[in-house]
């Protein structure tokens, strides 16, 4: 990049920090991120790791929701990229038969098998899910669509009518009856449910994503059986879980005879710098949907194959070879597995550990001594989602690691991190949570003065502001009402 790029860049970056985020963009979601002490505005990234506009180190282990699975600013990526663009080759010229999207699709589908001989490229996950809602109808001639409580297909209307969270649905309904839900792990359920013979899609996370909710030995071969037996497409939601995440290339590698009529995926395919999801799809569902001539663009968009999505994918999918990333992903995941075991023998509040490679759940429980009860009784009281909170603040604000709640009112802990997160970095977290966690196991104690935390970034929230259209945004070091997060 030019020098002068670089400075503009910078320049970028440090003017429009918070204010102008909070002005025009979301003024909630960064009221949000203040509350919690996440409020910062990064100017550099390197695998693990993020650097703010202090120049302090953070260990990122939510991994921009399972997207970052080769690592921030891969060099191979970027470097493919960067010769993309200094090429000057097309992209996007539409009426063209792209060769780049062949070649990804052929590294998809020699990956995936199961049949599922072509891709439908799209922008995202959410767009994929959209449209094998579209495929299904099609190929079956059927209105309906199951889904399991708890799971997350994406927040577009046809994609939110099967989102198993509530808290996402409110507001936005009604939502239309052929769209139904049935208990994750549940195969009675779902077999009653497909009695109906009105269903055209049975759609499943393999792994939920908002708890880390795993599916029961043999429940994922035997639904796709099920759905068979039943007339309906099975649909596997692989977003979150695809491309290396929990060990291997699929969720599902790992579940024995699974067959699917698609595959969703998105995220980690991007290599972290160009959204591109992908639907793999068998022969029977391609055939009934590009049927004839006149139907062969019935399902498009105009970014679904470009060029630099196309190379993003190509250099991730060379990267995740090369690099052993799934054997990655299963040895640090193992690692902190049982770095996190033995720390439930001795914390209380450390119910249970579900671990699928570095997709990782810590569910918090409340504990067995009377005052930490009572203590597990009054954040509760508050809010659902506080106790969790009480872990991702501090190794925020004290030990520099991003973590996240799994989500709206669940006790989890979740970690999504880097596929080439070492040895070093899962030991640093660790350490970190043990930190946390132990002062928590003292009541009253240094541990639970969450609440004076909260309090204290709210107060710093309100402070005064030249805005007039949004809430304040953090003030700048030099600023009255700045708090160091080093203390």
């Amino acid at each position: 990049m030019p020098t002068e790029g670089r400075s503009t860049l910078t320049s970028l970056t440090s003017t429009t920090r918070a204010g102008q985020f909070c002005d025009h963009v979301n003024p909630v979601w960064g009221k949000a991120l203040r509350l919690i002490g996440f409020d910062k505005t990064y100017v550099r990234a390197l695998g693990s790791s993020l650097w703010d506009d202090e120049g302090r180190e953070y260990l990122d282990l939510i991994g921009g929701y399972a997207t970052t699975n080769v690592g921030r600013n891969h060099p191979v990526v970027r470097e493919a990229l960067t010769e993309f663009l200094a090429s000057e080759a097309p992209s996007m010229v539409q009426f063209e038969r792209s060769a780049l999207a062949g070649e990804v699709a052929k590294g998809l589908t020699g990956r995936v098998g199961r049949g599922l001989g072509k891709v439908f490229f799209t922008n995202s996950g959410t767009e994929g899910v959209e449209a094998c809602l579209k495929f299904a109808r099609c190929t079956t001639k059927r209105p309906a669509f199951v889904a399991a409580r708890g799971g997350f297909h994406g927040l577009s209307t046809g994609a939110l009518s099967l989102n198993g969270c509530e808290s996402f649905r409110e507001g936005f309904g009604p939502f239309p009856e052929t769209s139904r839900f049935v208990p994750f792990n549940d195969l009675p359920a779902l077999e009653r449910e497909l009695s109906s013979g009105d269903v055209a899609a049975f759609v499943l996370e393999p792994i939920q994503g908002k708890g880390v909710n795993l599916p029961a030995p043999g429940y994922l071969a035997e639904a796709s059986r099920v759905c068979r037996r039943h007339g309906t497409l099975f649909v596997v939601d692989e977003v979150q879980t695809g491309i290396g995440r929990t060990g291997s290339f699929l969720a599902i590698d790992q579940e024995g005879e699974v067959e699917p009529d698609m595959v969703v995926l998105s995220k980690g395919l991007s290599g972290g710098y160009v959204p591109v999801g992908a639907v793999l799809l068998s022969d029977r569902v391609f055939r009934a949907v590009f049927s004839r001539l006149d139907r062969a663009i019935v399902h498009s968009s105009t970014f679904h194959v470009g060029g630099l999505a196309m190379v993003a994918a190509l250099a991730t999918l060379r990267v995740f070879d090369e690099e052993r990333l799934a054997e990655n992903a299963k040895r640090i995941g193992g690692h902190l597995r049982e770095g996190l075991e033995r720390l439930q023998e001795r914390m209380e509040f450390i119910r249970e550990i579900r671990q699928r490679g570095l997709m990782i759940g810590i569910e918090f429980g409340q504990p067995k001594s009377l005052t930490l009860k009572a203590a597990w009784a009054m954040t509760h009281a508050l809010d659902d989602n506080l106790f969790t909170q009480a872990i991702t603040i501090p190794l925020m604000e004290d030990h520099r690691i991003l973590t996240q709640t799994a989500g709206h009112g669940l006790d989890v802990l979740k970690l999504t991190p880097s596929l080439a997160l070492t040895v070093a970095e899962a030991d640093r977290f660790l350490k970190a949570f043990e930190a946390v966690l132990q002062p928590l196991h003292r009541f009253p104690g240094p541990g639970w003065d969450l609440l004076k935390r909260l309090a204290a970034n709210a107060i710093r929230r309100d402070a005064p502001t030249t805005s007039t259209t949004a809430p304040p945004c953090p003030p700048k070091a030099n600023e009255p009402g700045y708090t160091s997060l080093d203390g």
